[in-house]
């Protein structure tokens, strides 16, 4: 109440980026909502009704309809996203303030995976089989070059002692569309026990259906399939349904002229970016190569007009042009018995497991057992001196590591400052972020609270060489102060919540804090455990960085 006993009318979230306006939804005449110019109006959903909701309390009962628009393929992901609570938290966080808080302001935050990220502003790997038809028997009813998503798949060899598979599948358009054997009152149920036909035919809803395994593959033409995610957000094999507990991923590039050797027809192919991946006990173990989007910005998140590209991406599937959009990509991984190795030796032997071809898929993999070991791992496309920027990925059922194999320095003046020699690297993402994690410099009393990242150096026969490189994701024009500081661990009881010991002196400081895109430092450190604190020079300075910690191997 405010004064006077008036009521205080709360100020809602208006979108500057989509306005309830024509503009935001009438790209051109061809659009299907064109039909209906000048008589949309746009309401808030306590105007629509009286107890608005976001999800029903029973995800299962919720019916994802397809209305005018080509948006299938976002309809299909958002049925998948619905059958898994720990998905629909992450891009959905719980505890949001509703239509009915007092602490409500018109909005709702909505997080995507995008590149290794989840950030604001589709989910890598969200779904578990989308399906596209390019059927031309009965278009009208099933729909060319249309969505659907399958939703189960039972084997009912020991109801029906004949070998019968069926597959559920949802249409987006949200009525039954099919006149297959397996219809409601088709010829298939014959082959079924009554009661079991009849329980079966029971749990499908508006817009969903039943196909054997010879209809799916005759029928449909292009799957995309998934790995599970259980409820702890862990991947599953698609294989043997194990639980992949472990993960590791590295950012990559390929770099004309120096790093973008092609494929393995190309002599030039050991200079591609190469990578050592640990497998410390026998796994089953999951490879994934992720390429960006080429023309996504390093600042994309958020902005509608690559919400934009987006759409354009998925539509360009149905017109053939999705080679333009991506490299062609593959990935080979080579078992080695030891780190020094004869690398053109090993890369002309045939590999453990690779993918059959270099194809233009945003993301490739493989997956297969691996014995304890290290194995050398190579990303390339399939052209000489194709550019472009991957994400690696390894998921396993037993412990990992993964790191980058840098080659030595060429350059005169950079061979002063990092001495020849094989160099392993870890990269660490991170962000400061006003009011939780951008401290600023140690001149502030909440220099705490900054990212604080682990450094481990292992044992050897004396001090190892590592360098420390903070780089921050911005142009050029618009780079901030920074620096950081590396702290040694006091003791093996330290957990990364204390903070306790950061008002001691540090081990390695780079500052002052400079007006850089990249700072860094070269140290020699014994064997220890240590964190690195990144920083900006003022606090509440918001930003994202990736931090690089390169170490020299000795042999």
């Amino acid at each position: 109440m405010g004064r006077a006993g008036l009521t205080v009318r709360r100020e809602l979230y208006t979108d500057p980026a989509f306005p309830a306006s024509d503009t935001s939804i009438f790209f051109d005449s061809c659009t299907p909502l064109a039909q209906f110019r000048g008589e949309i109006s746009w309401l808030r959903p306590q105007d629509i009704c009286s107890a608005p909701r976001l999800f029903s309390n029973n995800l299962q009962d919720v019916q994802v309809k397809q209305g005018i628009l080509g948006d299938c393929w976002f309809l299909c992901a958002c049925v998948a996203l619905q059958k898994s609570k720990y998905l629909l938290n992450k891009v959905f966080p719980p505890g949001q303030p509703s239509w009915a808080d007092e602490l409500y302001q018109g909005r709702f935050t909505c997080h995507v995976w995008q590149f290794g990220h989840w950030v604001r502003g589709v989910c890598g790997k969200l779904l578990r089989f989308i399906l596209r038809t390019n059927n031309k028997n009965h278009p009208d009813e099933l729909g060319e070059f249309h969505a659907f998503i399958v939703t189960d798949m039972l084997n009912l060899s020991e109801v029906s002692g004949k070998e019968i598979i069926l597959l559920r599948i949802r249409n987006p358009w949200g009525r039954r569309c099919w006149r297959g054997p397996w219809c409601e009152g088709g010829e298939g149920w014959s082959q079924l026990d009554p009661v079991v036909a009849s329980e079966l035919l029971s749990q499908i809803q508006e817009g969903e259906f039943w196909v054997d395994e010879e209809e799916f593959f005759r029928e449909f033409d292009e799957i995309t399939v998934g790995f599970p995610v259980n409820e702890e957000g862990q991947l599953q094999s698609l294989y043997t349904e194990k639980v992949l507990y472990h993960s590791r991923n590295l950012f990559g590039s390929w770099v004309r002229g120096q790093s973008a050797g092609g494929c393995r027809n190309n002599s030039s192919f050991p200079t591609n970016p190469k990578f050592w991946l640990r497998v410390c006990e026998k796994s089953e173990v999951c490879i994934a190569l992720l390429q960006k989007h080429r023309k996504y910005s390093a600042d994309w998140a958020g902005r509608i007009n690559n919400l934009t590209r987006l759409v354009e991406e998925n539509l360009a599937l149905t017109e053939g042009i999705q080679g333009k959009k991506y490299q062609a990509v593959g990935l080979h991984v080579w078992k080695v018995e030891k780190k020094r190795f004869n690398l053109p030796k090993t890369l002309s032997a045939p590999p453990v497991v690779g993918t059959v071809c270099h194809s233009y898929d945003r993301e490739v993999h493989v997956c297969c057992d691996l014995s304890p070991g290290y194995y050398l791992v190579v990303p390339s496309t399939f052209l000489k001196d194709a550019v472009g920027h991957f994400l690696l990925r390894v998921f396993s059922t037993g412990r990992i590591s993964l790191s980058e194999i840098k080659p030595p320095p060429t350059d005169a003046a950079l061979t002063e400052e990092l001495p020849g020699g094989e160099w392993e690297t870890l990269q660490l993402e991170g962000c400061w972020k006003n009011g939780q994690s951008a401290g600023g410099s140690r001149n502030f009393p909440s220099f705490h609270i900054n990212p604080c990242l682990p450094l481990s150096v292992p044992a050897g026969p004396g001090k190892s060489s590592v360098k420390i490189t903070l780089r921050q994701h911005c142009q050029d024009s618009k780079c901030r102060p920074i620096g950081f500081h590396i702290f040694q661990v006091p003791n093996s009881s330290w957990k990364p919540n204390t903070s306790s010991f950061l008002h001691l002196e540090p081990l390695v400081s780079c500052v002052p804090h400079c007006y850089s895109q990249e700072v860094s430092r070269l140290c020699r450190l014994p064997a220890g455990s240590y964190v690195i604190i990144p920083s900006t020079y003022l606090p509440n300075t918001e930003g994202s960085f990736t931090v690089i910690i390169a170490t020299k191997i000795d042999r």
